[in-house]
């Protein structure tokens, strides 16, 4: 059995949505063509009703006003000639010459002979044109004796009635000879007006065709004048949503579909230029920051090598430091070791603004790295390991320590002990998640834990942390393709959840041996002042 190449049938499935798309009834190319299509075929079914309705009338009218005088004329000239009481030889000649005239209809005379019987003569013969064709309203209306006064002044008119005999339409006509005389009935056959009322309404139902199919290419052309500037309108706000700011339309002519492009370009415009404007300050802010961190570097080299003579001058044991000063001297220290590592953040947030941040690859046993950063920092009291040897990533060594570093930092500082860090493989992906047993980090906090500067308890604007060392430990891990999760245990205590591919790269990666950062970082952030 030969194995079906999916791709095909994946080919068609999405070609058939394409075009489900193009038709689908929210676009306005259909709608234009239902429209004009509805409009056009209400016009048209209607002119054309109104069309057949008044040429039937005038056909049929036509005939049957020829008919009926050319009867009356013949009832008049040839039936009123008859004796009163005439035979059926008589009646059946006066019927044949009636039915003899211009307009070619079947007569029938009715009468009573001199024996008191009621005759027939019918212009078709026996087998012709007989009182069982002649509807009983119609005999019983010609029949009908008129009382004579001023308005009417005889008892007996000429009436007449449309009938359909197998499918063949009748004009049916009957009266009496006044002063008296036979009776007479007329059958006209109206089936050359229905042919030609049938090939007006044929007519009539093609034009209607033709005028569907036109208002429908005229839709289509009048949707295609419309929606191309529209299309093109769309496809510019899609490339300027890219950010293609240089985008712009070419205008043409004075309708309001040109007045459209003019106010797009002018806003793409004022768009490019604000963005130019906040891109500029953006860059201007990001050099400042930075050669700001770096001319900070030197003065606080030569602080930071007094503050480190102070610190042995208070480790003495000689008692040489004067205990009225002492206080001032530690936190002098202490706050030149942390206004050197907020420098030192500082300087690393600029290369990851500025794009300048680059990997330096290693293979990495995960073990071994997650055990050096945890002795480096002297917590292998504080902290248990979960993590099989042997789990290997092709990682950047100092970028993971510096997450690593943050987050159990941050775990043992604002958690509660034990921390405890595990590692998983998922497919092609590393996960090592931090948990510790606090009391959890409140739910208007969570989304903000990896904001730059952001303190949780404005009751302690002066904590150890700068606010910076989680968003670097974030940027550390997108810089590698990861991500860092922050949640609450269900037991109890904060997750930090770190994922990173197994092979991490990025162009314009580094040898080992190359860094561009800091050696260390410490783990100064935490869940008040993340």
């Amino acid at each position: 059995m030969t194995q079906q190449d999916p791709g095909g049938t994946r080919g068609w499935t999405a070609a058939r949505k394409g075009v489900l798309s193009r038709l689908r009834f929210t676009s306005l190319r259909l709608r234009l063509v239902l429209v004009f299509g509805l409009v056009a075929l209400t016009a048209a079914v209607s002119a054309s009703g109104i069309a057949y309705w008044l040429n039937r009338e005038a056909v049929l009218t036509r005939t049957q006003d020829a008919v009926l005088r050319d009867f009356e004329q013949e009832m008049q000239n040839r039936a009123s000639a008859l004796p009163e009481q005439p035979t059926q030889d008589e009646l059946q000649h006066t019927a044949g010459q009636m039915a003899g005239s211009d307009q070619r209809f079947s007569v029938l005379l009715v009468a009573r002979n001199a024996d008191g019987k009621t005759v027939y003569g019918s212009s078709g013969g026996l087998s012709g044109f007989s009182l069982r064709d002649v509807p009983v309203s119609l005999r019983t209306a010609v029949n009908k004796t008129q009382k004579v006064d001023g308005a009417d002044k005889h008892p007996h008119h000429l009436y007449w009635q449309r009938i359909v005999d197998h499918d063949t339409p009748y004009l049916v006509a009957g009266t009496r000879v006044i002063g008296g005389g036979p009776t007479g009935y007329m059958l006209k056959s109206l089936e050359p007006e229905a042919k030609d009322l049938n090939s007006l309404a044929w007519s009539l139902g093609i034009a209607t065709a033709l005028a569907l199919i036109g208002s429908a290419l005229l839709a289509q052309a009048a949707a295609t004048t419309v929606l191309k500037p529209v299309q093109r309108l769309g496809a510019a706000a899609r490339r300027l949503g890219e950010g293609k700011l240089d985008t712009r339309l070419r205008v043409s002519g004075t309708d309001e579909l040109a007045d459209l492009s003019r106010t797009f370009n002018n806003a793409a415009e004022a768009l490019e230029k604000r963005v130019a404007d906040m891109a500029a300050r953006d860059e201007a802010s990001r050099r400042f920051v930075a050669d700001m961190s770096h001319e900070l570097r030197t003065p606080l080299t030569a602080i930071t090598a007094v503050t480190e003579v102070l610190e042995e001058e208070l480790e003495a044991e000689t008692g040489s430091m004067d205990p009225m000063i002492e206080p001032a001297v530690r936190l002098v220290v202490s706050e030149t070791r942390r206004l050197n590592d907020l420098v030192e953040n500082l300087m690393e947030v600029t290369r990851f603004d500025a794009g300048t941040a680059r990997l330096v690859l290693d293979d990495v046993d995960i073990a071994d790295q997650i055990t050096a950063c945890i002795d480096a920092r002297a917590w292998l009291d504080a902290v248990e390991l979960d993590a099989e040897r042997g789990i290997h990533a092709r990682l950047d060594p100092r970028r993971l320590d510096v997450i690593l570093a943050n987050l159990i930092g941050n775990a043992l500082k604002h958690g509660g002990s034990p921390v405890r860090v595990s590692v998983r493989e998922e497919d092609d992906s590393l996960v090592i998640e931090v948990q510790d047993h606090g009391p959890g980090i409140p739910e208007d906090v969570l989304p903000h834990v990896f904001d730059r500067f952001y303190k949780a308890s404005a009751s302690r604007p002066r904590s150890e942390g700068s606010g910076l060392g989680l968003s670097i430990a974030l940027e550390n891990a997108h810089i590698h393709g990861g991500e860092i999760t922050a949640a609450n245990s269900p037991d109890s205590g904060a997750v930090f959840t770190l994922r990173l591919p197994r092979d991490s790269s990025e162009p314009g990666e580094q040898p080992a041996g190359n860094g561009d950062g800091p050696g260390d970082a410490t783990g100064e952030d935490a869940k008040g002042d993340a």
